[in-house]
Order: C-alpha cells, then sequence, then structure tokens
C-alpha cells in the first residue's frame, strides 16, 4: 500500500506541475500564420516577412505570412479578431488600424479592445517631395508658396485615409496651408502621378522615394520623422520648420484579445531579440526605418495616443471614406 501510494503521489505531483511547464515551452508547436493586410511586396509584406523568416528559424515551426488586403485592412483586423485565441494567428498592425478607429464607422471590432498588442517593431518616417516643375526648392520656401497658392497645389497619397493622406490634412492645420489632396489605388500610382505632374506633392514611404531624390527626379523637402534620416542626413525635418509636426510610421504584432499572457510575453522576447540582432537593424535601415522594441503595454499606449492624435485630425478636416 506504501509503494502505490508513493506512487500515486508522484504521479500526482508530475500532473500538477507538467501542464504548466507545457504551456510554457510547447509555443509554438505547429505553424503559425501572420495575417497582413496589404498585398505581397509592400513596405507591410516585407516588414512581416523579415519577421517571420526570422522566427521561423528561432522557433524551429513555420511562420507563414497570409496576406489579405481590402478596406484599408479591416478584412484582415476581423480576421484575426474571430481566430482562436491560442496565438497561432497574428496581425501585422501599423498606424492604419489607430487611423480606422476613428475614420470608419461601425466596424464589427474595437481595435483596442479586440487586438492585444505583442511586441513593437519598426518605425518608419514619410518624406515630403514635390516635382521639379514646384519652384520651392526648401520646406519654407514650399510653405511661403503653398500660402500664396491656397487651394491651388495637389497632394497626392496612396488612398483616402492613408497615412500619407492625414499628414498632409495635419500640416494644413499646424501649418495654415491648403494643400487639396487627390487620392490613387496605391503609393506607386501616386509616385507615377508626381514624376507625370499630375500633382505637386506627396507624403512618400522611404523605400519608394529615396532613390528618386538621390538621382535628382524628385526634390526631398523634409521628413516628416523626429531626426534627420541616417540614409539622407541632408534631409531635415519638419518639425525645423512647424513646430510639434511628427507623423511616423509604425509596425507591430498584435494578436486576438484573451491570448494566453505566456504566449504573447514569448512572442514579445523573440522579436525582441530580433530587433536587437546587428543585420536585421541593418535590413530596417535598407527600409528607411528603425527597430521599435516595445512591451506590450507600451505598444497599448502607443495606440491609444495614435488613435487619439489622428481621431482629432480626421474630425477637424471632416474626412470619410470614399
Amino acid at each position: 500500500m506504501k509503494l502505490r501510494r508513493r506512487g500515486l503521489l508522484h504521479l500526482t505531483a508530475g500532473g500538477v506541475a507538467w501542464p504548466s511547464m507545457a504551456r510554457a515551452q510547447a509555443y509554438p508547436s505547429r505553424t503559425v500564420r501572420w495575417v497582413v493586410g496589404f498585398a505581397p511586396a509592400g513596405g507591410n509584406d516585407i516588414v512581416a516577412r523579415l519577421m517571420s523568416h526570422w522566427l521561423t528559424e528561432r522557433t524551429g515551426q513555420q511562420f507563414i505570412v497570409e496576406n489579405r488586403p481590402g478596406a484599408a485592412t479591416n478584412i484582415a483586423t476581423e480576421v484575426v479578431v474571430n481566430s482562436p485565441r491560442d496565438g497561432y494567428t497574428l496581425l501585422l498592425i501599423g498606424v492604419t488600424g489607430a487611423i480606422n478607429s476613428t475614420f470608419y464607422a461601425n466596424l464589427p471590432f474595437n481595435f483596442q479592445r479586440d487586438i492585444a498588442p505583442v511586441a513593437g517593431i519598426m518605425a518608419i518616417p514619410l518624406y515630403l517631395v514635390t516635382n521639379l516643375k514646384v519652384p520651392a526648392r526648401t520646406m519654407p520656401e514650399f510653405i511661403a508658396y503653398l500660402r500664396a497658392n491656397k487651394g491651388k497645389v495637389n497632394m497626392g497619397s496612396a488612398g483616402t485615409g492613408t497615412v500619407g493622406h492625414l499628414a498632409g490634412e495635419l500640416l494644413n492645420m499646424m501649418a495654415g496651408v491648403s494643400l487639396v489632396h487627390v487620392p490613387y489605388r496605391g503609393n506607386g500610382p501616386a509616385l507615377a502621378g508626381l514624376l507625370g505632374g499630375e500633382i505637386e506633392c506627396l507624403f512618400a514611404t522611404p523605400p519608394s522615394s529615396i532613390e528618386y531624390i538621390r538621382t535628382g527626379k524628385l526634390r526631398g523637402l523634409a521628413t516628416t520623422g523626429p531626426e534627420r534620416p541616417e540614409a539622407l542626413p541632408e534631409l531635415p525635418t519638419l518639425v525645423e520648420f512647424v513646430p510639434g509636426y511628427v507623423v511616423t510610421a509604425w509596425y507591430g504584432m498584435g494578436a486576438p484579445a484573451g491570448t494566453p499572457t505566456e504566449v504573447i510575453d514569448k512572442l514579445n522576447q523573440e522579436v525582441g531579440a530580433a530587433l536587437a540582432d546587428p543585420r536585421m537593424k541593418e535590413r530596417f535601415a535598407d527600409l528607411g526605418g528603425a527597430p521599435m522594441p516595445m512591451a506590450p503595454g507600451d505598444l497599448a499606449k502607443l495606440i491609444a495616443e495614435e488613435t487619439e492624435k489622428w481621431a482629432k485630425v480626421i474630425r477637424q478636416a471632416n474626412l470619410k471614406p470614399v
């Protein structure tokens, strides 16, 4: 009887300890899908694939990028919101999610409530560029030109409600100018419109515009980031001329709300390790961005701040989806 009782106690103790250890060590034990609300080959997709490659090598399990473009990332977000809360379906999150919270009425989800922040990944500014027909060669000259030509200067964007569009609306508000918004179906068509003279200016992503600036095909006036870019140190910050003006696009990882804390912590740890890797830093620098390591709580704070910031712009400019 003593032997049987000792054996029973041993099994019971093992039965209590084992599930806790398993939860901490087992994830991920199968393929993880990472949903991206944009088409392949764009900046968002590239960031997700860089990180997915790292996570696959690091964990030994496949992290697969699943592109679900459409409705300004709302389709992808809804897919993840309605997925199991087990860490095997993730979402590439960014400033678009914060913008959409106000820009779109009656969404079937609440971004801040229904998506759990996991980790920050990368921050990237925009470059304000003009075509060579615009007579202004500096940011002060451009602001003076806009004030002298109110309602006559066209600004392109990758679409209504995108960060490039709202960056222009914020400049209108803070600098007392009146850029006229011309939406395109993506950043590439907007750049083509700028080069072709259909529009005068564009808040472009660094990867899409940096070579045009370097080769003199477009004129770079300023970066919207808080500091001058290492890739173009001669490019001033817009905040040098418009106090308080900073716009940064950013990328992060999210999961369905209710995902176990230990899974979120594991993912945050692995993403943090990737961001500390010199090779990953170099790749992000090539994209014009910088690593943005963040704990889940800090990322939640950023999302709340960005949601409030862009809500004010959207309401003041009376912006609506088209």
